[in-house]
């Protein structure tokens, strides 16, 4: 459940990210906090 979660609001911050919605609210950190926290299951796998 967790994981399906995951997937949910990293698509919604990617599709919040290509609209420009990120870069107008000054959230564009947010796409760096996903990234790292895919981070660790990139090099795992």
């Amino acid at each position: 459940m967790l994981f399906a979660l995951f997937y949910v609001i990293a698509i919604t911050i990617l599709a919040l990210h290509f609209t420009g919605f990120l870069g107008r609210h000054n959230l564009e950190w947010l796409v760096l906090v996903l990234a790292v926290a895919v981070f660790p299951a990139v090099i795992y796998l």
